[in-house]
């Protein structure tokens, strides 16, 4: 499949106007809350009006960050002829995540009682306790054998356990709406309204995104085919890596154990686990199919601690096969080598995880230019570190 190029187009006054009112009183309203997150507003990067643009890209944060985290990346493609807005992941713009992120919780006839027979079990306490007490100070998370353990003292607690874990683990089971309440499609609802703020803006839209938000991104591309030209995916959350580590978020986080996200805000384990759920959502078969026709470009890495390499791999390989014999040739995927040393967090130079960090961004940066302005993409320009020689250069640190 062949996709043409956009010809620019030229957003007037009357359309930048009417696109900077409704995104600048979303602002306002996020601005004036009372639990407003510092910080975590979002903001636009628009060219003067008559500008030819190529476009206009919807960029989403991952998990627990804040839109700054992209910030390097829209300005290169401000730079390059893009009209840029940089989205709060929803909830995200408040610092009281029990409260307004999205999260799974056991439906309250379930969660009370377990919640009880925890706070009483003499095995468990010392465990959260001693969680609890080092959460104070630094970001904690039990190890794996410490999750295990958790778990299967969970399970005598609870004799429904098997079927709870069941519903959650089975993904989209009609089980889930039987033991849970979920609040994981905010993700794609607040992701909904801030694309029709951009109504009024001319030409094509494309969303990008990191983690949590390339799933985002994902998803509205799936959910608006006739309105997002391509989609840009930076180790999209589309499962939580590591079975052990799985079944942990499923299981464990609807029981308010909390964990550190960035800026050391905490959040309960139940938000991860809304992500998680939203990552199954967004690989359901037929958001799968409707995403097929429209270019996408996921970008990988195997030193994951987030989301698994595995199943992103093979997200990607179902957008490019339809059937035996119709394949989309509009799909692109590369995944950094282990000997790479880039981490999840892969999209700023300067985010460390996990003792690592991107030094391949410039042509990370560069290739996301080339797919987005001609919906080709070379793997072997991440093989290198420095500037793509055929591609407007990435401005230094």
């Amino acid at each position: 499949m062949v996709t043409l190029q956009a010809s620019p187009i030229a957003p007037t006054q009357a359309q930048l106007q009417a696109t900077r009112q409704r995104i600048d009183a979303y602002i306002q309203t996020l601005a004036s809350h009372p639990d407003r997150r510092e910080g975590a507003l979002p903001y636009y990067l628009f060219h003067p009006a008559d500008t030819p643009i190529n476009g206009t890209v919807l960029i989403f944060h991952g998990f627990s960050a804040r839109p700054h985290q992209m910030w390097r990346l829209a300005d290169y493609l401000f730079r390059n002829g893009f009209n840029v807005y940089q989205a709060t992941l929803a909830g995200h713009a408040y610092r009281i995540p029990d409260q307004y992120w999205p999260q799974v919780d056991l439906k309250p006839e379930i969660l009370i009682p377990l919640r009880e027979k925890v706070s009483a079990d003499p095995v468990l306490q010392p465990l959260l306790a001693s969680m609890a007490a080092a959460s104070e100070t630094s970001a904690v998370s039990p190890s794996p054998t410490q999750m295990l353990g958790l778990m299967a003292r969970l399970r005598q607690l609870e004799p429904r356990l098997l079927d709870i874990i069941a519903a959650i683990e089975q993904e989209n089971s009609p089980e889930f709406d039987r033991y849970y309440v979920s609040s994981h499609l905010n993700y794609l609802s607040d992701a909904q309204t801030r694309l029709s703020e951009l109504e009024a803006m001319p030409g094509p839209i494309y969303t990008a995104g990191l983690s949590v938000g390339g799933a985002v991104a994902l998803a509205l591309g799936a959910k608006n085919p006739q309105r997002v030209t391509k989609v840009v995916a930076f180790a999209p959350l589309l499962e939580v890596y590591g079975e052990t580590r799985e079944r942990y978020v499923n299981l464990a986080g609807p029981l308010d154990i909390r964990e550190f996200g960035w800026d050391d805000l905490q959040f309960p384990l139940g938000c991860f686990t809304a992500a998680n759920q939203f990552g199954a959502f967004v690989r359901k078969p037929d958001n799968v199919a409707a995403l097929r026709p429209t270019p996408t470009l996921m970008v990988l890495t195997e030193n994951e601690d987030a989301a698994d390499p595995r199943i992103n791999q093979s997200f990607a390989q179902s957008l490019t096969r339809a059937s035996l014999f119709k394949r989309y040739d509009n799909h692109y995927l590369y995944t950094f080598p282990s000997a790479a040393r880039v981490p999840h967090p892969m999209v700023d130079p300067l985010e460390q995880s996990q003792g690592m960090s991107n030094a391949y961004w410039k042509p990370m940066y560069q290739e996301t230019l080339r797919f987005l302005t001609q919906t080709e993409f070379r793997a072997s320009s991440l093989e290198q570190m420095g500037d793509v020689a055929d591609l407007p250069t990435v401005p230094p640190i």
